[in-house]
């Protein structure tokens, strides 16, 4: 996936680090155990934060011993399984086959084969994952085709394609919990960040590949920083004004540590060129 939406680690009290592993390797067996051997390779930061987002306040995180997926030997703490847990790993499987799914239609040579291969394996784990979450698995798909549509017609806009997205995972949100009309607000305006930031990301790389790039086709092949930092930045005020504005418990400095100190690290990263370098630190981990 993604992973843009991971937290600032030098500022991450040892508590809340300790309660992100537990997340993130909850979520990491969630995928095995409910979707096969080959769902924790799309194991994703972004997709951990929403473990936290969902989780229900009022529900303490327990840890519990697990042995570790990637090295059987260790074992590890873990949050228990829960229904914040469950969806989360179904609608990480959904958007991750869709995703692949995207790449073999606009995708070339070696990468569109790769994503084909990877589609067709993790097919039955995106059919057991739709059952657990139709809504969500029905507007990936109405969002990717709008996007898609908006691509071949090479959209001139940023806003088109960035709500296309945002609605895509605005529907991520539980429409039963008490909780969702600000977790609803909260995810629109991530994922309006999260499309414009792998938009300026991509941009080099559309623009050899001559594949159409939202930056791109509003501002130039040279994209314009101070416009898109702009507009981004306003998308994570919206953000941090949702997150003012929820219940999320125990979460709370996890998932502000993220929105506030994480996420603007991230932009400005894209923003410099620094970012592929960022991305490939295993900082959860030591």
């Amino acid at each position: 996936m993604f992973g843009y939406v991971r937290p600032l680690r030098p500022e991450l009290k040892c508590r809340d680090f300790d309660r992100y592993g537990m997340f993130y390797c909850g979520l990491c067996r969630a995928l095995r155990r409910g979707y096969g051997p080959l769902a924790p390779l799309f194991l994703s930061y972004d997709f951990t934060f929403l473990t936290a987002l969902l989780w229900d306040p009022a529900t303490p995180v327990t840890p519990c011993r697990r042995r570790c997926v990637a090295n059987p030997l260790r074992r590890r703490d873990m949050c228990p399984e829960s229904p914040a847990l469950d969806l989360a790993a179904a609608e990480s499987v959904v958007l991750s086959w869709w995703k692949l799914r995207d790449t073999v239609r606009d995708g070339k040579g070696l990468k569109k084969l790769g994503a084909w291969l990877l589609s067709g394996l993790l097919y039955p784990a995106y059919r057991r994952a739709r059952r657990v979450c139709p809504l969500f698995a029905e507007t990936v798909e109405r969002c990717l085709e709008e996007l898609s549509a908006l691509e071949r017609e090479n959209c001139p806009s940023l806003d088109r394609p960035a709500d296309a997205f945002a609605r895509l995972l605005q529907a991520a949100a539980p429409r039963e919990d008490p909780r969702s009309r600000v977790t609803e607000q909260l995810l629109y305006h991530l994922g309006r960040w999260i499309y414009l930031a792998d938009a300026r990301d991509d941009l080099q790389e559309d623009l050899a590949l001559g594949c159409y790039n939202p930056v791109a086709a509003r501002y130039g092949p040279e994209g314009d920083d101070g416009a898109l930092d702009l507009t981004m930045g306003l998308s994570l005020d919206r953000v941090g004004a949702a997150l003012q504005l929820g219940d999320w418990g125990a979460q709370t400095p996890l998932l502000e540590n993220i929105v506030y100190l994480g996420l603007p690290v991230v932009q400005r990263c894209v923003l410099d060129g620094s970012w592929r370098r960022m991305r490939k630190e295993k900082f959860y981990r030591n």
